[in-house]
């Protein structure tokens, strides 16, 4: 069965009800001196006397800030998380730095001390961003982890970080994780939200209590991995990673924007417990910004356009869906629109080939005037450009938004890597590729075609595992995994994963990233699909979602004719389970775990093979 196309030019419903399967960030990591980890620090720059760092520049310009919103929650016709009408649903600086005063006071008063672990387990609010400024300006370590994750998984993270407190967002999360650590030595202290920020028996202040006294390499957070592959590995961060990356992304976010006398319109909607979403929330807090806060998955297209945003980050699924809700829709519309439009799409593909026929500008500037703009609406007026992360964008995607008008600036890095490596710069986008190095970083490539990478950015290792940092950071060069390569203007592009690889028995091998992306975007209806033969002779798709298989057999024809024979997709199996979060088969911001599919799926995988192998 064809999923059905929505009604509008804009977002899909597809993309409206599979949201929270989208909520994907990029990694980030820090370099900060880790507590018994066993492994070496990183040689941080020394701060120059009366140099703020990040922390203290965000709580400056929030006592700058105090009568402007720097914070709001879009609830579309709803009340906020705290009961409130949907129009209180705003922070200005001095009432972000009175919740913070309320949380720093909670801590105090939970007997919480400098070095202290603190899990903040919730979804986006003013609150969450309240809470985690609290822990940090406490000189606690904060622990931010995934709401929705299972609450196992969330159990066995909270077993390695051994918080002295656990932050939930509501009673249910709460009780789910109190009853996965029934076997903890200690019981750790829960706390809800609505207690750390309900207060009202805490002596009042006489004045703000100051900042904590933080160095270089005092490690301010462990954000922990996905664990695609096992179990996830604690990364720990430190003031002189975030204050390195924090100065990198505010100077690109200034080549964006350009000089203005009005604050940046940020719309967000994924979750802060992931490093580029955290990354981001700390950028917007570093400069003169409104950020608007999803509270609604489901009302993604509503709450853009309450948010009006200059530039907001995505996930390559989300963009995927938004391009095929476009052409599906026009697809639908039929008439002279979806005339004029297919004869724009064909004219830009001949332009950027380099190859452009004679009337290729007459059909772009037609649709330039008759549909483009529509379409750039559903995103906003103020749209200046989309940030783009967690995994390769196809450059046929990234091509497409660039037809619209759209610029969309890819992000590469890893939680490792406090979060990017590589940045597109606004003037010089080289589709396909995820941009230059970020000032300050080298990154070169080894062995298989990996990626290292070494500078102020990099982690100092993972929380309590010196050998797993051992094996990661080599003479200073971490090892991202990642296989890519780097063109002569320096813009890199990621090709995929080493660990994925996989290797037929005639020895070849091959990435099974792209040729899945271009699957995935072929076949309507797919929700994902993973390749499989490791070992075997030839390869062998499973495809999810709702999708017929003569749709499957068409694409993979299709595809096949322009394959080697070893990269040739032989068999394929329509999986009826989907893939998802909670039941294991993906990581917490969205990745595949292969191994589990493979565990799950091993009857079926074994029928493909055993038909032709």
């Amino acid at each position: 069965m064809i999923l059905r196309r929505p009604r509008q030019l804009g977002i899909s419903r597809r993309v409206r009800r599979n949201a929270a399967q989208l909520l994907v960030a990029q990694a980030s990591a820090c370099a900060f001196l880790p507590v018994n980890s066993g492994s070496k620090p990183h040689r941080l720059k020394p701060v120059p006397p009366n140099k703020m760092n990040f922390l203290e520049n965000i709580f400056s310009r929030l006592h700058t800030s105090a009568d402007r919103v720097v914070l709001t929650e879009a609830h579309v016709g709803g009340m906020t998380q705290a009961g409130q009408a949907a129009s209180e649903q705003a922070a200005t600086g001095s009432q972000l730095l009175a919740q913070i005063a309320t949380a720093r006071a909670y801590l105090r008063a939970a007997g919480l001390a400098k070095g202290d672990r603190c899990a903040l387990v919730a979804p986006n609010s003013i609150r969450w961003a309240a809470l985690d400024l609290a822990i940090l300006a406490e000189g606690l370590i904060a622990v931010p982890l995934y709401a929705r994750q299972a609450p196992a998984e969330l159990a066995a993270m909270l077993r390695d970080a051994e918080p002295g407190l656990i932050c939930c967002g509501d009673v249910a999360l709460r009780d789910a994780i109190d009853a996965a650590l029934p076997n903890a030595l200690i019981a750790p202290r829960m706390a809800l939200l609505d207690d750390v920020f309900g207060t009202t028996s805490l002596p009042k202040e006489a004045a703000p209590t100051p900042l904590s006294a933080l160095l270089p390499q005092d490690t301010v957070a462990i954000l922990y991995t996905s664990g695609t592959s096992g179990e996830a590995k604690g990364v720990m961060l430190t003031i002189g990673n975030l204050d390195h990356m924090l100065s990198c992304t505010g100077a690109r976010l200034d080549q964006l924007m350009g000089a203005r006398d009005v604050p940046d319109r940020i719309f967000h909607y994924l979750p802060f417990c992931f490093a580029g979403s955290w990354i981001l929330l700390l950028s917007c807090l570093s400069r003169t910004s409104v950020l608007t806060m999803s509270m609604d998955l489901t009302k993604l297209a509503e709450e853009i356009g309450v948010a009006a945003p200059n530039y907001f980050l995505n996930v390559p699924t989300l963009l995927e869906r938004i391009r095929s809700g476009v052409e599906g829709n026009i697809q639908k519309r039929g008439g002279l629109i979806a005339k004029i439009f297919g004869h724009a799409k064909a004219a830009w593909s001949r332009i950027n080939a380099k190859a452009p026929d004679t009337w290729d500008f007459f059909w772009l500037g037609l649709a330039g005037l008759l549909i483009f703009p529509s379409i750039r609406k559903r995103l906003g007026p103020n749209l200046r450009a989309l940030i783009c992360g967690s995994a390769p964008l196809a450059r046929d995607t990234q091509l497409f938004f660039m037809m619209l008008g759209i610029s969309v600036l890819q992000v590469y890095g890893l939680t490792e890597t406090t979060a990017i490596c590589t940045m597109d710069a606004p003037e010089r986008i080289d589709p396909g590729r995820v941009g230059p190095a970020i000032p300050g970083i080298e990154m070169r490539i080894g062995e298989n075609e990996e990626i290292l990478v070494r500078g102020p950015n990099i982690f100092p290792g993972y929380w309590r595992r010196p050998e797993q940092t051992a094996q990661a950071i080599r003479d200073g060069w971490f090892r991202t995994g990642d296989q890519g390569d780097v063109d002569g203007n320096g813009n890199w592009r990621i090709t995929g994963r080493i660990k994925n690889l996989i290797i037929l028995n005639s020895g070849h091998n091959i990435a099974p990233e792209p040729i899945e992306e271009e699957l995935l975007r072929a076949i309507r209806g797919a929700q994902h699909v993973v390749l499989v033969g490791n070992g075997r002779s030839f390869l062998a798709a499973i495809v999810t979602g709702e999708v017929a298989g003569t749709e499957i057999e068409s694409q993979l024809e299709r595809l096949n004719a322009t394959l080697p024979h070893y990269r040739k997709i032989r068999m394929f199996h329509a999986a009826r389970e989907p893939f998802t979060i909670e039941n294991g088969l993906l990581t917490a911001n969205g990745k595949l775990r292969r191994d589990a599919i493979a565990a799950r799926l091993a009857g079926e995988i074994e029928c493909m093979f055993a038909k032709t192998d």
